[in-house]
C-alpha cells in the first residue's frame, strides 16, 4: 500500500521469483558461482532458502560463523542453520577456527567453561598466545549503587595510573541498568557515551523531518503522511484523516490523493480546505523535489521555512526549543555532507542510507570516555577492561528465560559474548539487594558466575565479613543450579577485608582559589563553589583537562 519495501521483502519476494521463475534463478546461479556468507548463526529461514537457492546449481558456498554468539532469535535468527550445515550442503569441509586474538588465556577459560555446559553447539575450544592474564575480578556489592561507585573508583585509579577513560566498558543486560553509571559517573566527572540511548535519528523532531522528506521522496507513504499531516498544527483532526483514509480504500486512491482533492468529498466537508492546503504546499515540495537545479539542501531549507517548523517548536516547547531547532539545523549538515560525499545521490538514496543507521554506526572508539551498551550492542566490539554488572538470577539470565531451557542456551550464549569482549581484565559484579523497576530484590548470583572454574577468580565484597564465616559463590559448575554452596571463610574463599576509607574534606570547606588535586584529572584550581543540597557542585580548571564540573562529595578530590 505504501509502495514500499521492508528489509525482510527484500528477501522473502526474491525467493518467491526465484520460485516461480527458474529462469530467473539459473539467472543468478550463473552470475554469482562463488558464494560466501558472514555471521552465518544470525541467519533466518528466508535468508537459508535464499543462500541454498543461489549454491545449488555451483555447490560453491563457503559460511563463517560461531554457533556460540547466536544472539538474536528474538529477530528471528535460527541457529539450526548453522548446526545442520553439513547435514544440508553434503560435501562440506569444518574448518575450526580456535585461536583467539583478543582476550587473555584466563577470559578464555572462563568463557569456555561457561558456553561448554550448552548442548545446542558443535564444540570448540579458544586458545591464545597472550599469556595468562590477570584473574577474573568477582565482586559482590551490597546494592546497585555501590556497584556503580565500586566500579566508578576502578577507573578514576585505573585512569590515574596512566589508563585512557576509552579503555573501560560498562556491558549490562537491560538499558534500565544503565541510570545508576550515568548518575555516578555525570557526580564524579568521568566521561561517559551511551551506546543504545536516544539516538539522534530518532529524536521527535528529526524524525518528523524525515516523515516529510519520505512523504516528498513517496507521497503513498500513509504512515509517514498521518505523522506530518498536523504537525505543526493545521487543524486536521484525527477523524478526518481516518475519514480519509477509509474514503481512499474505496476509491483505490492513496490517502494523499485524497487529501489533495478533499472537497470533493462531502465527508470531509469541514477540514477540506486545510487539507488541499497541505497537500498544495507538500505538491509544490514535490516539485522542487524533482527540479535538478535545487539541492537536497536547498529542498531541506525549503522545507523548514514553508512550514514554519522553528516557530512551531518554540511554542510547542519552549524549554528544549533551542536544543531541538539546533537538531533540525544538524540535519541540514547532514544533508550537504551527503552532497559532497554523493554528487549524484537524489533525495531518495539519502533516506535510504538514513534507514540503514545503527547507533553502533556512530561509535567513535578515538573518543576518549567511558562506554555504557548493552550485551547486544557491544557484540563485534572489544575493550581492554570490561564491567558486567547486574550478574545474577532473573536479571543474566533474565526472568523469562530461566524455565525455558532453550531461552536459558540462548542466555548463556549471551554472556559467553559478553565474557569474550575484554582483552585484558573482567570485572563481574552482583549485589546483594538491587532495586529495579521500583521493588528492591534479592537475586541470587548468576548460574553463568558459578559456571567459572574457582581457579580463575578472584573475590571480594564490599562488607566486612571478616569476624564471621560468610556463604560465597559455589564455582565451576560442579554442583547443579539451585543446589547451596558450602560455606567457606573469607581466607579461604580469597575475600578480603576493605581498608579504612580516607574520607575527602568536607563539601562545604572548598573555597574558590583552593588548589586541588584529583586522581584522574591532577592538578587544577577551583574557579567557583555553588552550595547544592548536602553537596558542592565545584568548577575546577585542570592544568592537562582543562575546567571540570564535579560535585565535591564524589569528586574525592585532595587539597594541595
Amino acid at each position: 500500500d505504501a509502495d514500499a519495501m521492508d528489509f525482510d521483502d527484500l528477501i522473502n519476494k526474491v525467493v518467491e521469483l526465484f520460485k516461480k521463475c527458474q529462469d530467473v534463478l539459473e539467472y543468478y546461479q550463473n552470475r554469482f558461482r562463488y558464494l560466501m556468507v558472514d555471521e552465518y548463526q544470525d541467519t533466518n529461514h528466508a535468508q537459508y532458502t535464499f543462500v541454498r537457492m543461489l549454491a545449488e546449481k555451483s555447490g560453491n558456498l563457503c559460511v563463517v560463523g560461531d554457533d556460540d554468539q547466536s544472539i538474536y532469535k528474538f529477530r528471528g535468527a535460527t541457529i539450526e542453520n548453522i548446526l545442520s550445515f553439513e547435514n544440508t550442503f553434503q560435501n562440506a569441509t569444518v574448518i575450526r577456527l580456535e585461536q583467539n586474538y583478543r582476550s587473555t588465556q584466563n577470559i578464555l577459560d572462563a568463557a569456555n567453561a561457561v558456553i561448554e555446559h550448552n548442548t545446542e553447539r558443535k564444540g570448540k575450544t579458544l586458545w591464545t598466545q597472550n599469556g595468562t592474564g590477570a584473574m577474573i575480578h568477582l565482586h559482590t556489592a551490597e546494592n546497585e549503587t555501590d556497584e556503580a561507585e565500586r566500579i566508578t573508583k576502578i577507573i578514576l585509579d585505573g585512569v590515574a595510573a596512566g589508563r585512557k577513560f576509552s579503555d573501560y566498558a560498562v556491558l549490562y543486560r537491560m538499558n534500565s541498568q544503565s541510570l545508576t553509571f550515568e548518575r555516578n559517573f555525570a557526580k564524579s566527572g568521568v566521561p561517559h557515551r551511551i551506546i543504545g540511548g536516544t539516538r539522534f535519528y530518532e529524536r521527535r523532531e528529526i524524525r518528523e523531518m524525515i516523515a516529510y522528506l519520505s512523504v516528498i521522496n513517496n507521497p503513498s507513504d500513509e504512515m509517514r503522511l498521518r505523522r506530518i499531516i498536523n504537525t505543526p498544527k493545521r487543524s486536521i483532526g484525527d477523524r478526518s484523516v481516518e475519514v480519509a483514509a477509509q474514503i481512499g480504500q474505496q476509491t483505490g486512491e492513496t490517502l494523499f490523493e485524497v487529501v489533495s482533492h478533499a472537497k470533493d468529498y462531502p465527508a470531509l466537508s469541514r477540514a477540506a480546505n486545510k487539507m488541499t492546503l497541505f497537500a498544495a504546499q507538500m505538491q509544490g515540495l514535490i516539485e522542487l523535489n524533482n527540479d535538478e537545479e535545487v539541492t537536497l539542501g536547498e529542498l531541506y531549507d525549503e522545507l523548514v521555512e514553508r512550514i514554519d517548523y522553528l516557530n512551531f517548536l518554540k511554542t510547542d516547547d519552549p524549554e528544549s526549543a533551542e536544543d531541538r531547532a539546533a537538531n533540525v539545523q544538524e540535519l541540514a549538515s547532514n544533508l550537504r555532507r551527503f552532497e559532497e560525499e554523493n554528487p549524484e545521490g537524489t533525495l531518495s538514496d539519502f533516506l535510504e542510507e538514513v534507514s540503514l543507521i545503527t547507533d553502533i554506526d556512530n561509535y567513535d572508539n578515538n573518543a576518549d570516555s567511558v562506554v555504557l551498551m548493552t550485551v547486544h550492542s557491544a557484540k563485534g566490539l572489544e575493550f581492554p577492561v570490561v564491567f558486567l554488572p547486574g550478574m545474577e538470577e532473573n536479571i543474566f539470565p533474565g526472568m523469562a528465560s530461566v524455565y525455558v531451557p532453550s531461552e536459558v542456551e540462548e542466555e548463556r550464549r549471551l554472556a559467553y559474548v559478553a565474557i569474550t569482549r575484554a582483552k585484558e581484565e573482567l570485572y563481574i559484579f552482583h549485589a546483594e539487594s538491587r532495586m529495579i523497576f521500583g521493588m528492591t530484590n534479592r537475586n541470587r548470583v548468576s548460574r553463568f558466575v558459578e559456571e567459572i572454574p574457582e581457579t580463575l577468580v578472584e573475590h571480594t565484597r564490599s562488607r566486612d565479613y571478616s569476624a564471621r564465616p560468610v556463604s560465597m559463590p559455589s564455582f565451576g559448575g560442579a554442583k547443579p543450579f539451585g543446589e547451596a554452596p558450602k560455606t567457606k571463610s573469607v581466607a579461604e574463599a580469597g575475600g578480603f577485608v576493605p581498608k579504612p576509607r580516607v574520607k575527602p574534606a568536607p563539601a562545604g570547606t572548598y573555597r574558590v582559589g583552593d588548589t586541588v588535586l584529583h586522581k584522574a584529572f591532577g592538578t587544577g584550581l577551583i574557579v567557583s563553589a555553588t552550595p547544592m543540597a548536602n553537596d558542592t557542585l565545584l568548577e575546577v580548571a585542570f592544568d592537562k583537562v582543562g575546567t571540570k564540573k564535579l560535585f565535591a562529595n564524589f569528586a574525592r578530590l585532595t587539597k594541595v
